[in-house]
């Protein structure tokens, strides 16, 4: 037991290290299925894999969960603490899919649940975090932090817009919408076109203005909002969808400051040879 033990609990341990490892390459997998998933083609040609990648990648997470909650003085505590949610998380919306319940389908609740897996990349912050005090070379470490933060918010912003504003065009919304309107169009009339509409505000989201179609496709304009002060070649038209534009500008902005402070740090080490204090390291 205490062997087993080692390999969640002792971070000097080598089978420790292989473990988190193992943990972070199915967290990254986990996040391209998902994205997969948004595109149809993708989704229908891979769907055997991503089901299994997906069904592997939950009992990890899930002896994770497990082995972390077992080994932690306070159980309760880390239950309820930040990084205790992020890993409940990180299993929960796959087993309430695998569940499939009858409540949760055809629903918008059943998109949030799927959207939900996202947050399982969070869990890369908590193990980048923990490692960074083992770490001889602070400057690594906090790029190593800086990058997976980077990639956390382009999933998650991504993600985001996808749902928020995607969804209200995706293929299944469109079909829907129009079986909607053709069911209410009288015998013999001639059928409106189904135009998606903004939720919040009202207005009609044109043909021309989709540009959220796929998780994927959301990472472009994520990358772009995030270096730059304007949204590029695709914006949002949707009050949530600009939300979460709002969002995504200001951490943007957030990130680029810890990236020139990063930097800056760099330099003075290289060219004048400079020893970080503890101050700096933190």
């Amino acid at each position: 037991m205490k062997s087993l033990a080692k390999i969640f609990a002792d971070p000097q341990h080598r089978l420790f290290g292989i473990w988190q490892t193992v943990v972070t390459v199915l967290i990254f997998a986990s996040c391209v299925t998902l994205a997969l998933e948004s595109v149809p083609e993708m989704a229908s040609r891979f769907a055997r894999e991503i089901s299994i990648l997906e069904l592997v990648s939950v009992a990890i997470f899930t002896i994770d969960y497990i082995a972390n909650l077992i080994h932690a003085d306070k159980k309760l505590a880390y239950i309820v603490s930040f990084w205790g949610i992020i890993d409940l998380v990180s299993i929960l919306p796959s087993y309430l899919m695998l569940l499939n319940l009858s409540a949760l389908r055809g629903t918008k609740v059943l998109r949030i649940v799927r959207v939900a897996r996202v947050l399982r990349v969070l869990k890369l912050v908590r193990m980048a975090v923990d490692e960074t005090d083992s770490k001889p070379n602070p400057i690594l470490a906090n790029l190593k932090i800086y990058l997976i933060l980077f990639f956390s918010l382009l999933m998650i912003s991504s993600t985001s817009m996808y749902f928020v504003e995607g969804s209200l065009y995706s293929p299944e919304a469109i079909a829907h919408g129009q079986q909607l309107i053709d069911s209410a169009t009288a015998v013999g009339a001639t059928a409106e076109t189904y135009v998606p509409v903004d939720p919040i505000s009202g207005n009609l989201v044109p043909e021309d203005k989709r540009f959220f179609t796929s998780i994927p496709a959301a990472m472009w304009w994520s990358v772009v909002t995030m270096t730059s002060t304007g949204y590029g070649d695709m914006f949002p038209v949707t009050v949530g969808g600009r939300i979460v534009g709002g969002f995504t500008m200001v951490l943007g902005l957030v990130l680029f400051a810890v990236l020139f402070n990063l930097i800056g740090k760099t330099l003075m080490v290289v060219l004048f040879g400079e020893k970080l204090t503890s101050t700096d390291e933190d």
